[in-house]
């Protein structure tokens, strides 16, 4: 190296710097090296063009793209350009060899990162011990190295030979550090062992850790190639001894197809299923082992012998405890209590086992879900249930065809498997809310599955065999009974469960909630009392709605301050939870008290109306202004509900002289009829002689009768015609507290239906025509 070196006064001399990522140059070494970055083809060019050598120093981080002095090994190699070519990318390629190694005095960084930087270097020279000794480690580095060689397969073998024909124990040494299978760090510590005997023993360390590294690994794939052909010998040998039990019409007792054969027989399947099952069995046996479809026919006849094809459970038909569980688990609920009894009466008489599909619609809350439940401990039935909600691929209900990966049967079957029995009583939860899209339709898939025609031969995509269905108790429940399909509506029996009352809601939480509550927060009567004035409270203040899940919700709130109360020890005693103690927990009312009882206004009229969560009132309100006779109907009302406010506005205007309101009202005067509550959409016709004594108070200016609301259909000719939904408006017009209900004759007939307490705490009047309707409307003189 110094007839390359450039002298210098302090001895030491003066090469252009190339830092090096993950790499290290050994001298004698000839490595080709690809140069990026500005600083690093800045020093090669310099140095090709002053034919000096480049000094290569290792970076401690090969990530840093600047490396300072604290970022470089001191100790690196002095090294010539044999060759070098600029690429297209403006990089450059060099091969260099390394000449001896030296140790970094001064770091002399270039100013920016494009300028060539400079070291200061102090040559190295290597240190040698006896000369034996020397050629004594030489050899056994030597020897390690063939072996390694032999082992690992990744250093050619005319390296080896080169290797093995040197003589000098310093070129050895550098020349195997070469091809040493180590990292960057324990290279840099060989290159900076000066000893050479130091040097050799620590590659001898090196190779004999990573010989017996290979070993290992070695012995692992021997061990688990040794397995693979243990395998496949052990299959070899199972396809001969079944060629040989096929040739002997046997088979051994204890292997897998006798246990499979054993299970069709104990499966009792019918004589078409159990066909079928021997068919595939038969498939099956001469599959080979090892065939991916012998796995699909397996788990389809695993599927077939789990099927509960002859299993059932025996019915409760004792009529008396069955009424006793009923009313255990439910407060109310009379038509579908009589429903249930009066099957398990036709069952008790009758051979038939054909179960009834009902289909339990109703606003939420009101105890559906659970009243399945309760239905199956009363019948002494399994209890399965789907949920439907949001299901929008048939294959959920007929399951996959076999030729798909991971295909599985519908859930009704897999719910009837689970349930061990073929007799379960099966709720489909949310029937009303499937939907579908190119996949198919689920709802069209239930008809097969809901018809008492059909279901007893259910025929699955997956088993692709008939399942008899006839013997399911099926109940559907739904909100809303214009959302569901009406193929699939004609085949259930529909039983309609109205909101509660407060009478109700007050029994249904003394005699449920309050208990369920206080065990599940860790209370009892001996620490906390619930008054029903507290529950009268919460239902009047806290809670409107058709059921019960909000009143749950704020019992269980109330509970559970009274548990912190008891754990921080702030209360002494009894606690009695009163309507005060109730209010002071919950804080102020959500609804204060009864909203509709309030004084009548000019040309505001209240009007009932039926949803999917139950009944609920209107406001109808009505302003009259000066302009030309137009009529703005807001609130965001549908198309029914305009065409009644036009056939309202029609009928005063006919009627106009007989009303005692201006006759040409219509030319000079402008009308804004607004439904309170216009983020919410409206629609039908039943707003009808709400509409009419909203209008036409306003045109008076009177007010209405207070705590009066009405429903019904209005014609041209003044007639009111019947609507819908009368049970549940009646009980929203009562919660808020309204005296007087104003309702077509014809509705007469559902008046049975509404609860004795409600009917006794309001005055119903029944009219047939608009005149009926004016004479309660405004029979008061108000001014």
């Amino acid at each position: 190296m110094s007839a390359r070196k450039r002298a210098v006064e302090d001895n030491s001399m003066r090469l252009f710097l190339l830092p090096l990522k993950d790499a290290v140059v050994f001298p004698r070494m000839i490595v080709p090296l690809l140069v990026g970055r500005p600083s690093s083809l800045a020093a090669v060019e310099k140095s090709l063009a002053s034919s000096q050598p480049l000094f290569l120093c290792t970076q401690r981080d090969p990530a840093e793209e600047n490396p300072k002095e604290d970022g470089l090994y001191s100790i690196g190699v002095a090294a010539t350009i044999l060759q070098s070519l600029r690429m297209p990318d403006g990089t450059m390629k060099v091969v260099v060899e390394g000449l001896g190694r030296g140790r970094v005095t001064q770091f002399l960084l270039g100013e920016g990162e494009e300028a060539a930087s400079e070291v200061k270097v102090q040559e190295l020279e290597n240190e040698s011990g006896a000369q034996d000794d020397m050629v004594a480690l030489m050899r056994t580095v030597v020897g390690q190295f063939e072996e390694y060689v032999q082992l690992s397969q990744r250093v050619a073998p005319e390296i080896l030979m080169s290797i093995q024909g040197m003589d000098d124990p310093e070129l050895v040494a550098d020349s195997i550090c070469a091809y040493l299978p180590v990292g960057v760090e324990e290279r840099q510590e060989l290159v900076g062992l000066l000893h050479l005997g130091e040097r050799l023993e620590r590659m001898t360390e090196f190779l004999m850790r990573e010989n017996e590294l290979i070993g290992m690994e070695q012995n692992v794939r021997d061990r688990v190639r040794e397995q693979m052909d243990r395998g496949q010998r052990e299959h070899f040998l199972h396809e001969q001894l079944k060629a040989i039990h096929q040739e002997l019409g046997n088979r051994e007792d204890g292997d897998e197809f006798s246990e499979m054969r054993a299970l069709i027989a104990k499966a009792k399947m019918p004589k078409e299923v159990k066909e079928k099952a021997e068919r595939e069995f038969a498939r099956y046996e001469r599959m080979p082992m090892m065939s991916p479809e012998g796995a699909i026919i397996r788990s389809y006849l695993e599927w077939l012998c789990d099927m509960p094809w002859s299993k059932r459970s025996r019915d409760l038909l004792d009529l008396k405890q069955a009424q006793q569980v009923l009313d255990e688990d439910h407060f109310g609920l009379e038509k579908v209590k009589e429903r249930i009894l009066e099957y398990l009466a036709v069952r008790k008489l009758s051979k038939s086992v054909r179960g009834p599909i009902l289909c339990l619609v109703g606003p939420p809350g009101v105890g559906k879900t659970s009243l399945g439940e309760s239905i199956a401990r009363a019948m002494k039935r399994k209890f399965i249930r789907a949920s439907l909600g949001g299901v929008r691929d048939e294959a959920e209900i007929r399951g996959h065809r076999r030729t798909y990966i991971g295909a599985m049967p519908g859930r009704i079957l897999q719910s009837i498997k689970k349930a061990g029995v073929k007799n379960p009583l099966f709720l489909l939860d949310e029937v009303d809310k499937m939907s579908n899209d190119f996949r198919g339709d689920p709802s069209s898939a239930l008809l097969e599955v809901l018809d008492p025609a059909q279901n007893k031969d259910f025929s699955d995509h997956y088993l692709e065999v008939p399942f008899d269905l006839s013997e399911v108790f099926f109940i559907a429940t739904a909100n809303s009974e214009f959302d569901i399909p009406d193929a699939l509506h004609d085949r259930m029996e529909v039983v309609r469960l109205s909101g509660y009352t407060i009478h109700e809601k007050e029994q249904i939480a003394t005699l449920f909630l309050v208990p369920r509550m206080m065990k599940e927060c860790g209370l009892d009567e001996s620490i906390v009392v619930f008054e029903a004035s507290g529950i009268t409270a919460i239902i009047q203040h806290y809670t409107r709605e058709s059921g019960v899940r909000e009143l749950e919700r704020q019992i269980a709130r109330v509970l559970r301050k009274v548990a912190r109360n008891v754990v921080e020890e702030t209360h002494d005693g009894l606690i009695t939870l009163d309507e005060a103690a109730v209010m002071d927990r919950l804080g102020p009312p959500v609804y204060s008290g009864l909203k509709a009882v309030e004084e009548a206004q000019v040309g505001v009229a209240i009007g009932m109306a039926w949803t999917q969560v139950g009944g609920d009132i209107l406001y109808i309100e009505t302003s009259v202004m000066e302009g030309k006779g137009k009529l703005s109907l807001t609130g965001q009302l549908g198309d029914v509900m305009k065409e009644s406010a036009e056939a309202a506005f029609t009928y005063i205007r006919a009627h106009a002289k007989a009303l005692k309101v201006p006759e040409d009202f219509y030319k000079n005067k402008d009308l804004h009829v607004h439904v309170a509550e216009g983020a919410v959409p409206k629609d039908g016709p039943s707003a009808g002689i709400a509409l009419i004594v909203s209008l036409l108070s306003a045109l008076r200016g009177k007010r209405p009768t207070a705590a009066l609301s009405m429903t019904g259909e209005i014609t041209l000719l003044g007639r009111v015609l019947p609507v819908g939904g009368i049970k549940d408006k009646v009980l929203a017009a009562h919660r808020s507290g309204i005296k007087t209900i104003i309702m077509p004759r014809e509705n007469e007939k559902d008046l049975p239906e509404i609860p004795d307490d409600v009917r006794d705490d309001l005055k119903v009047i029944l009219v047939e025509t608009v005149d009926d309707v004016l004479k309660v409307a405004f029979g008061r003189k108000r001014s």
